[in-house]
């Protein structure tokens, strides 16, 4: 539960690392500097000139819109609200970290990908200065510099940072699209400003997506061999059930904005697992009649284990408690993994 506190702006504590807390990486930054870009040079050069004239430079100044809302809102609602912007803030600057380090490793290096990843910083950097700027609203702010010095870093493979940062920035887009043209059909649930903003920030997302996408797409072994297919499934997998556990997580934001939580999930994976096709060499069958069904079982023993760890029964009982539900949850992960992908090498003309 998060406090308030009155001004001046309190540091927040960080957040506890969990599975599902979003998390920093660092990568293979010899393999990137060695990446050859040479089969989708031309579009990452059309690409990167539009990022040159930084056509998002305007869309993130904050107005006095943002005056008082934080008062009208109820203590479940705001706790809710504080907890959506510190976890959307620590992912985008999480990105932030990444991508800088690129930049800087590849700059003399790999110049070309280099000044990609230099640009994407500029984004990303807004993006956690303006949620940090609304956590202030609330006389909170996240002490990023702290963050920066005690966060654990996980190590990723090049080809890893390639399939999930385009997966994260995809599904970004498509969170931050859907409520935003659902708050543009139900008005009376935009409870603060920063909703509108949303549009922008989705296409600053799927750029990016877009982005990974030509990476992907320039490395034939990411995509034209049997070991692609797999990661692909993989990852698409995770990053769905991550979603599908946070979303029903955090439910109480999504009843704030009066929606759905359990539906919005479901569109956005559809949506994301679609988009999806244009990358990747399968997509996962989120139409089979297990999907869904497996994964919301997931996320409801995912609630079950949240509600163990925070009872007050002794640790062995909390253990014992926890290993049918955990080994449940690994069993339904199996079988969604194991249920025929779609080739979407195959479909790709047919895909918008």
């Amino acid at each position: 539960m998060v406090t308030t506190v009155e001004p001046p702006s309190q540091k927040k504590a960080v957040l506890r690392e969990t599975i599902l807390t979003p998390r920093f990486y660092t990568t293979d930054f010899e393999a990137a500097a060695n990446f050859d870009l040479s089969l989708q040079e031309t579009e990452i050069k059309a690409m990167l000139e539009e990022m040159r004239t930084d056509y998002n430079r305007h869309h993130f100044e904050r107005q006095q819109e943002f005056e008082n809302y934080q008062d009208n809102l109820d203590e479940k609602t705001r706790n809710a609200f504080i907890d959506y912007l510190e976890r959307s803030c620590i992912s985008e600057f999480s990105g932030f970290l990444l991508f800088k380090e690129l930049s800087r490793q590849l700059k003399s290096r790999n110049p070309l990908l280099g000044e990609i990843f230099h640009l994407m910083v500029r984004y990303e950097a807004r993006h956690a200065g303006f949620l940090n700027k609304a956590m202030a609203d609330f006389n909170i702010s996240l002490d990023l510099a702290k963050i920066t010095k005690t966060r654990t870093y996980t190590f990723f493979p090049l080809e890893w940072v390639l399939y999930t940062v385009y997966l994260s920035e995809k599904i970004g887009y498509w969170r931050y699209i859907l409520i935003y043209r659902y708050l543009e059909e139900h008005p009376q649930y935009k409870f603060n400003p920063l909703f509108n903003y949303f549009e922008s920030w989705c296409q600053d997302e799927n750029r990016h997506g877009d982005i990974f996408k030509t990476l992907l797409r320039a490395k034939p072994q990411l995509w034209n061999n049997w070991r692609s297919r797999l990661w692909s499934r993989f990852f698409l997998l995770s990053v769905f059930a991550t979603h599908s556990l946070t979303v029903r997580e955090r439910s109480d934001f999504y009843d704030a904005l009066g929606m759905d939580a359990i539906a919005f999930d479901q569109e956005v994976i559809r949506q994301t697992n679609n988009t999806s096709a244009r990358a990747f060499p399968t997509i996962l069958n989120v139409d089979h009649p297990q999907f869904f069904p497996r994964l919301n079982r997931c996320a409801e023993r995912n609630l079950q284990l949240k509600a163990i760890d925070e009872s007050s029964v002794p640790q062995w009982l909390k253990t014992m408690g926890k290993l049918p539900l955990q080994l449940g949850m690994v069993g339904d992960l199996l079988r969604l993994y194991l249920i025929k992908p779609i080739d979407a090498e195959a479909t790709r003309e047919m895909v918008l």
